[in-house]
C-alpha cells in the first residue's frame, strides 16, 4: 500500500513537473513573440526553456528573464510615437531659421539674430507662422500669404466675392468694331 502511494505521488508530480514545464516554454514563446518579431531569437528563446528538462527549468526561465529584450514591440512603437511628437513640436517652433538657436513659440522676432519668426495677424493682432495662409483665430488672409493650389471651388468663389469694403472691378469692353471683325473670319 505505501509502494502504490509513493508511486501515485510519484506520477501525480511529474505530471504535475511537466504541466509546469509545458506551460513555461507556452509563456516564454508568447512573451518573445510580443517582444521581437526575429524568428531566430524567438526559438532560441523557446530552446532555452526546453532544453532544461521539466522540474529543472528554473535557469532556463532564469537565462530568458535576463537575456529577452527589455520592452515589448507595442510598448517600443509607443515610445518612438512620442519621440516623433516630441521632436514634431521642436521642429518648426523651437529654432530660429537663420541661426539655429532654441526661441519660445510666441516670440515674433528672434533674440539672437533679429530674425522676423512671425507675423501679426491685421484683425486681432496674433501671431501668424509665415507657412500659414489665414489666421487660425479669426479666419483673415495673411498679408503676403499665397493661397494653396488645393482650394475647393467653395473656397475660390467665397475668396473671388468681393468685399463690401471693395467694389467689383469692371471688366473692359471690347469696341464694337473689334467684335464685329472676330465674327466675320
Amino acid at each position: 500500500m505505501e509502494t502504490q502511494i509513493a508511486i501515485l505521488a510519484g506520477v501525480v508530480g511529474g505530471v504535475w513537473a511537466f504541466l509546469l514545464w509545458l506551460s513555461t516554454v507556452i509563456w516564454v514563446y508568447r512573451d518573445i513573440r510580443d517582444r521581437s518579431r526575429d524568428s531566430s531569437l524567438q526559438l532560441l528563446s523557446v530552446f532555452v526553456v526546453l532544453m532544461f528538462f521539466p522540474g529543472f527549468n528554473i535557469p532556463g526561465l532564469a537565462l530568458y528573464l535576463m537575456l529577452r529584450p527589455r520592452d515589448t514591440l507595442e510598448e517600443a512603437y509607443a515610445r518612438s510615437l512620442e519621440e516623433e511628437a516630441l521632436l514634431r513640436e521642436l521642429g518648426d517652433e523651437g529654432s530660429c531659421p537663420s541661426c539655429r538657436r532654441l526661441t519660445d513659440k510666441d516670440f515674433q522676432f528672434c533674440p539672437s539674430c533679429k530674425t522676423q519668426l512671425k507675423v501679426q495677424c491685421a484683425k486681432c493682432e496674433r501671431l501668424l507662422s509665415f507657412s500659414w495662409v489665414a489666421c487660425p483665430s479669426c479666419g483673415t488672409a495673411r498679408e503676403g500669404a499665397i493661397p494653396s493650389v488645393e482650394a475647393s471651388p467653395a473656397e475660390a468663389a467665397v475668396a473671388e466675392q468681393p468685399t463690401e469694403e471693395q467694389e467689383p472691378a469692371e471688366v473692359p469692353q471690347a469696341p464694337r468694331e473689334v467684335e464685329a471683325a472676330r465674327f466675320q473670319h
